[in-house]
């Protein structure tokens, strides 16, 4: 299999993730993420939770420093949107992302997918498309009752120290999750085995994503 690998610019590397709430990103690509901070000198980190209040900002304020502890640097962005609302709220989410956009710019951007059939999930893809243009994204999934995983055309394979940290750390720093049914190891290994299976990793171990528009 053809591997493509990213160039390394004369700088830190620039990774803006966006996450609808606060363990989306730690499952769509949290071994992705560490997996690049164990293998690059200097990565800087924009880390964005748009559903996050109360105990849940709590829980992705400790995950996300817990995480990006080996980050050159790293920016928290935790907002208290309404969990399941987020389109109602669509003038305060699109003014975060013109924010984003007056930043730093990011050499590879984290997104949900825009086949995602969850409402706030897919309207945070919308807004990450329609305001980077000009970057590489890559939509991350997210294992989920309504079966939308989709066929995506990018893996990321891990080493198996990176697959279990992440289902360690899920377990660990998001307990407001462990009552949900499928809120378990089982699921996470799951995903991450059967992207193993799909690209051949030899750890056994992958994330996948959807990119769709990339430019060599």
């Amino acid at each position: 299999m053809l591997q493509l690998s990213l160039g390394r610019p004369n700088r830190a590397m620039r990774l803006l993730c966006i996450g609808a709430h606060s363990d989306d990103l730690e499952i769509g690509c949290g071994g992705t993420v560490l997996k690049w901070l164990s293998i690059y000198d200097r990565v800087e980190v924009t880390w964005v939770v748009l559903c996050a209040p109360a105990v849940r900002e709590i829980e992705a304020r400790r995950s996300a420093n817990a995480l990006l502890r080996r980050a050159r640097r790293k920016r928290l962005l935790l907002r208290n949107y309404t969990d399941g609302r987020l389109p109602a709220q669509f003038t305060d989410a699109k003014d975060l992302f013109e924010e984003l956009k007056g930043g730093e710019q990011p050499d590879v951007i984290f997104t949900h997918s825009l086949d995602d059939r969850h409402q706030d999930h897919r309207l945070v893809a919308e807004l990450t498309w329609q305001t980077f243009r000009d970057h590489l994204i890559f939509e991350y999934e997210i294992p989920k009752y309504e079966g939308d995983l989709g066929k995506p055309n990018l893996y990321i394979q891990l080493p198996a120290s990176a697959g279990k940290r992440k289902v360690a750390h899920l377990m660990r720093y998001f307990g407001s999750q462990r009552s949900k049914s499928w809120f378990r190891p089982t699921t996470f290994y799951g995903v991450l085995q059967l992207r193993g299976i799909e690209c051949r990793s030899g750890s056994g171990y992958a994330e996948a994503f959807h990119a769709r528009k990339c430019v060599a």
